[in-house]
């Protein structure tokens, strides 16, 4: 079987409804559209948007309040798990390192959280911190600085 052997199904096609090529082809004068209305002119039919005259939904929906999404900081999140697993004691942790050891993707903001335990002393340097996760890093001895 070739590109050059393909075919629909038989009775997949139909033929196109040919229009207005006179009266005696049953589609002629005025083509299947009827007598004048909307539907008969060119260009027809309406938007597909449209609700027949109604009040449109856009229209009908209330529209109040504040959205606060567009301020909203959206963080990378590492656990301390993953930074024990990865790292050497001793180690500076930055966001670049992160990456570079395939922790996180973006170069967004970077959260470490508590998941996990900490064994080892290093010195994180991250956007946000858990409040738990700062005190695991502090007991093994490292330091939680947060990177303006």
């Amino acid at each position: 079987m070739g590109l050059n052997t393909l075919a629909p199904a038989a009775g997949a096609k139909h033929r196109k409804k040919i229009v207005g090529r006179g009266e005696s082809s049953g589609h002629g004068k005025t083509s299947t559209r009827g007598h004048k209305g909307q539907k008969a002119r060119s260009g027809d039919g309406k938007m597909s948007w449209f609700e027949g005259g109604q009040m449109s939904i856009v229209r009908r929906t209330p529209k109040r309040g504040f959205s606060h999404a567009m301020f909203r900081k959206e963080y990378e999140i590492v656990n301390v798990s993953s930074i024990e697993s990865k790292f050497d004691a001793g180690a500076e942790i930055t966001k670049e390192s992160l990456k570079k050891a395939g922790i996180v993707k973006k170069d967004g903001l970077v959260k470490i959280l508590a998941k996990g335990d900490v064994k080892k002393n290093f010195v994180v340097k991250a956007d946000a911190f858990s409040k738990t996760a700062k005190e695991k890093i502090e007991k093994a001895g490292g330091k939680a600085e947060i990177v303006k």
